[in-house]
């Protein structure tokens, strides 16, 4: 994506996420997205909690899990392109902490 930026990433993201049906989640669940590339870096997170969406540019220290990649992949990823099962088992993106929440996170991507 030409012209991509850890703002714009950040921005579709939230967008993506804004209309997610995350009700039925207990508790809270966050995951901290460190993009890593040659083009783009930034670390920012995302707190489902409460039947809400949060996505701030910030580190998340109290996370289930942190998910490693690139941006190009992240997007394609939010834009239902990259499949999530797929884009771990091929190494495009990896996970600190618990793989299971991070692969339920994706599901609200729907």
């Amino acid at each position: 994506m030409a012209g991509m930026t850890y703002e714009s990433i950040v921005s579709a993201t939230r967008t993506k996420f804004y209309n997610a049906d995350v009700s039925n989640v207990q508790g809270t669940m966050a995951f901290q997205i460190n993009i890593e590339g040659k083009a783009v870096n930034g670390i920012f997170y995302i707190e489902i909690k409460d039947g809400q969406v949060h996505v701030e540019p910030y580190e998340y220290y109290d996370r289930n899990a942190i998910i490693h990649i690139n941006g190009t992949n992240w997007i394609k990823l939010i834009n239902g392109k990259l499949n999530p099962v797929v884009a771990f088992t091929t190494g495009k993106l990896t996970v600190d902490g618990d793989v299971n929440a991070a692969l339920e996170m994706t599901k609200f991507l729907g």
